[in-house]
């Protein structure tokens, strides 16, 4: 990935929210995972820019093809797109990774916050209990035409905190499947409208797997974790919740987590990546490539990779990651909008924040041609939109989308995910068993509710 108050008007920040600098500079140590090391705040623009005092200040991590589109969407909203009064945008891109959140943290401290920013839906967890970002006015919101009732319910239920709102999410971003069509029709796993078939049980995974290494005459599946801090996870998560077994973190421990079914889940891995019909030893660079080659006929992924596949010349088909256990689930994240904490926010510019996000929303069509989908729903519904393929056949994972646990030291770059990997990558390389690899998780899971919750 490139890889995010109801009172009217933007409203004092609540007492439980007022903190003093020493100790808000100590939460966000901790939010961040104590990552100081990252680097100071050297290149980061404070609001009263260069560009001048009226510039609204926007800090985003999209580079590449998707830091690309977001100027492209900057632009547009800039010259005052649909009509609607432009913006002056003063724009400053951060490295992703918990760099990225570190620096995000700390603006809040040292009092050099940006008027909006863009955060990872599952971090908010680390950061809306400690006032480190602020509340969003749902009337100003509705003003510029963006209400609740514009997400869907599953992404829109990890905005808030307590109630509130605190962020507005951009995207939906799934770890889906893609597909070779000729390969998979050859297989036998195209419906006669050309989608993936329905898969329906660990059982026809595996079939397929084997029927996708029949075609290709190499490897059916393609999955790369080897090394990396958080694949194992997306497929372990997704997989988990399809099972309908609870997974939570509360605070203080013990994890709730049923060792039966994440047992269940982790066999199914072992037994999908076991080396022969489709290998178990892959990097993700490894996997990609060998996709792109076309020696595999499915690939694991996130649909972030949709620019990079296209470039493959392959006919590419896509789908939500398939349902194999009992209830349609597919593991996601969703870059999202936020407003990093002012002790003082000048209501103005406050009023600006709220339109700027609602106009970006609106040009989300442009940002849905890298492969992410809408979290703004009227946009799902333009026949520009349909017209993408294969994005929108992968639309219906934001239904049934699956975030991190809501936890402080759970999202996207946490050393969560990395410390749920590595019990995953050692059962995939058949160095443990599930049943061990998943006592694993469980201990790792409990050691972090053990540390004290640093924004509590």
């Amino acid at each position: 990935m490139s890889s995010r108050s109801p009172a009217q008007g933007p409203a004092a920040p609540d007492p439980v929210h007022r903190l003093s600098r020493r100790r808000l500079l100590r939460h966000t140590m901790a939010a961040a995972g104590g990552l100081l090391a990252a680097g100071p705040l050297s290149g980061c623009v404070s609001p009263a820019s260069a560009s001048g005092a009226s510039s609204l200040s926007v800090w985003d991590l999209f580079q590449g093809g998707d830091g690309m589109l977001m100027d492209e969407m900057i632009e547009a909203v800039s010259k005052g797109a649909g009509g609607a009064e432009g913006f002056e945008v003063d724009r400053t891109i951060l490295d992703w990774g918990p760099s990225y959140y570190t620096k995000l943290a700390m603006s809040a401290a040292g009092g050099r916050a940006s008027d909006v920013a863009a955060m990872h839906l599952s971090r908010l967890a680390g950061y809306a209990p400690g006032g480190l970002v602020d509340p969003f006015d749902l009337d100003l919101l509705a003003e510029f035409g963006v209400a609740a009732e514009d997400f869907t319910p599953t992404v829109w239920s990890r905005t808030r905190h307590e109630g509130t709102v605190y962020a507005i999410p951009l995207d939906v971003h799934p770890f889906i499947v893609f597909y070779d069509k000729e390969a998979a029709e050859k297989a036998g796993l195209l419906t006669t409208s050309g989608e993936l078939v329905a898969m329906g049980s660990p059982e026809a995974l595996l079939e397929a797997g084997k029927a996708l290494a029949g075609t290709t005459g190499e490897a059916g599946i393609l999955f790369g974790h080897v090394t990396d801090t958080a694949q194992n996870w997306r497929l372990f998560a997704g997989l988990y919740a399809q099972t309908g077994a609870e997974f939570a973190l509360p605070d203080g421990g013990p994890p709730k987590i049923d060792v039966d079914a994440a047992v269940r889940v982790v066999t199914l891995m072992t037994r999908l990546f076991d080396g022969k019909t489709n290998p178990n030893n892959l990097d993700y660079n490894g996997a990609l490539a060998a996709f792109t080659s076309g020696r595999g006929g499915m690939a694991m992924l996130g649909e972030w990779e949709l620019p990079t596949l296209k470039k493959s010349g392959l006919d590419l088909g896509a789908a939500p990651f398939p349902q194999v256990f009992e209830e349609p689930a597919v593991y996601t994240d969703s870059h999202s909008f936020v407003l990093p904490h002012q002790d003082d926010p000048d209501p103005a510019r406050r009023r600006e924040a709220h339109r700027y996000v609602a106009e970006i929303l609106k040009q989300s069509l442009t940002w849905a041609s890298a492969g992410h989908i809408p979290a703004y729903q009227p946009v799902l519904a333009e026949p520009g939109y349909a017209a993408l393929d294969p994005q929108s056949s992968y639309a219906d994972a934001a239904e049934v989308a699956v975030l991190d646990p809501p936890n402080w030291f759970a999202g996207a770059g946490s050393n969560f995910q990395n410390r749920m990997c590595q019990p995953l990558q050692s059962a995939l390389l058949g160095n443990t068993t599930p049943e061990k690899a998943v006592r694993q998780m469980v201990r790792e899971a409990d050691t972090l509710l053990r540390q004290p919750d640093p924004v509590a």
